[in-house]
């Protein structure tokens, strides 16, 4: 599923497994994981119903750096973002921005649009091994 340069898929796990899993592939592909934020921990505490909410960034200098040196403006998209989270029919889901939509967001030129294009592909492989995808 796409809407908006925004890729989704089922993942077979549950919400705290996929994450689990999801931070495995994120390191095993030699990324580096910046952040985890725990949405729906922050509603609890904030006395707010939330369901499984998760937001991991992650990425990688050698292959971000030069999106940014084409316009530095998409490092406002820089890192890549990987949200888990739970549906109200208790499904899990996998939502990520694509890299090759964010590169042309930016308008940048076809050399960075074709690293895009690379990063999508293994950004794709790490998402579709966490969620359990064939």
């Amino acid at each position: 599923m796409a809407t908006g340069g925004l890729k989704t898929i089922e993942s077979r796990y549950g919400p705290a497994e996929t994450v689990t899993r999801l931070e495995a592939q994120i390191q095993s592909h030699g990324l580096t994981l910046f952040a985890s934020i725990d949405h729906a921990a922050g509603a609890a505490e904030a006395g707010l119903p939330l369901r499984p909410t998760t937001v991991l960034i992650f990425g990688n200098a050698k292959t971000g750096t030069p999106l940014m040196q084409a316009d530095q403006l998409i490092g406002i998209d820089l890192p890549l973002k990987a949200l888990v989270w739970r549906d109200g029919d208790g499904k899990t889901w996998i939502s990520y921005n694509d890299p090759v939509w964010l590169a042309n967001q930016h308008d940048l030129p076809i050399e960075a649009q074709q690293l895009a294009s690379g990063i999508l592909s293994g950004l794709e492989v790490v998402v579709q091994k966490a969620a359990g995808s064939p």
